[in-house]
């Protein structure tokens, strides 16, 4: 499983080579521009529910599911018109310029720098006609282009070569969003928890034990929020909820984790943590080295501080969390 960046045609067509192994994947926005042309998508299809399964001749062998997300298409279009404003707001200021400059016009290549430069910000140049001469700028929008664009907003293609017997259509759009999971991975190795950058080798066999263990410190902490989740903020039934949820519409928090996140409190009555948090005050308690001061010849011994009530509800919910041992380890 991969998405769109990751398992590409060319990907596929490796992958379709050795038999039995299956893939979930999802199409590019210019394959399910296609697919609406072609007719074998339309939006009549979403009239009774979000998803549906279709098929084409541009993927042999394979499953399309479709699907509608109207709160990812009201995002678009938010952000859509957003950033087409701002981009029209910065054009209009160049045309002003340009019309400024009666004395000493600007050339063709300065007003083309100034234009370029603001497509590279807002990212929407293609919506937009320039014309651009010694001493000219217009610009105009590109309604047609505009209302292509929109027509696709909120749609997306799961596709797969899973039969349907061993991956029902809701499934299949369920295991590909399980690629957040991934990238939450890869949010906690990179910039949040782990720090795996920079690493500060040069040999290749170090550099690879530097990662290797970074991912077994990921595994820890994997465990770790697992065990520990009645006192984070996670949510306690994600994991089964995922599975039971409608698969296009966007995730909604149970209402255990709403109450968590609204009072910041346990059913027993302790503090909520991050796990950031709930770490730092689980290394709070110490194990002290103590000397008797009316036996100075008495032996040094240790002795651990009293736990709070949250660091013994830690320690209990640690204790019981089974986690299978590999054997020999």
């Amino acid at each position: 499983m991969g998405d769109r960046g990751m398992l590409t045609q060319t990907q596929i067509t490796h992958l379709k080579q050795h038999p039995g192994l299956g893939w979930i994947s999802a199409l590019r926005t210019e394959a399910i521009r296609k697919l609406v042309d072609g007719a074998a998508l339309k939006p009549s299809l979403f009239d009774e529910r979000n998803l549906a399964e279709i098929t084409s001749p541009e993927f042999p062998g394979e499953r399309l599911v479709a699907c509608y997300n109207p709160v990812l298409a009201e995002h678009r279009r938010h952000k859509r018109k957003a950033l087409l404003e701002a981009t029209t707001q910065c054009l209009d200021k160049i045309a002003r310029e340009v019309g400024r400059r009666t004395r000493t016009p600007l050339s063709a290549g300065a007003i083309g720098q100034k234009a370029g430069r603001v497509l590279n910000r807002f990212k929407v140049g293609k919506h937009f006609h320039l014309t651009i001469q010694n001493g000219l700028f217009q610009y105009a929008l590109r309604e047609d282009v505009i209302q292509r664009e929109t027509e696709l907003d909120g749609i997306y293609v799961i596709r797969t070569s899973e039969p349907e017997g061993q991956l029902s259509p809701d499934d299949a759009v369920r295991r590909y969003k399980t690629l957040g999971q991934v990238e939450q991975a890869f949010r906690c190795l990179k910039s949040v928890d782990l720090l795996v950058r920079p690493i500060h080798h040069r040999d290749e066999t170090r550099v690879r034990a530097h990662i290797f263990l970074c991912m077994l410190a990921y595994y820890l902490e994997w465990h770790l929020r697992k065990a520990l989740a009645p006192l984070l903020f996670q949510d306690e039934t994600l994991d089964r909820d995922r599975w039971l949820r409608d698969p296009v519409l966007p995730a909604q928090p149970s209402p255990a984790a709403k109450r968590k996140k609204r009072e910041r409190q346990t059913d027993d009555g302790l503090p909520v943590h991050s796990f950031k948090t709930l770490i730092a005050d689980l290394g709070t308690r110490c194990r002290n080295r103590c000397r008797l001061q009316s036996d100075p010849d008495a032996p040094a011994f240790d002795q651990l501080t009293d736990p709070t009530p949250l660091q013994q509800r830690a320690f209990d919910l640690l204790a019981a969390f089974p986690v299978q041992r590999t054997p020999g380890l």
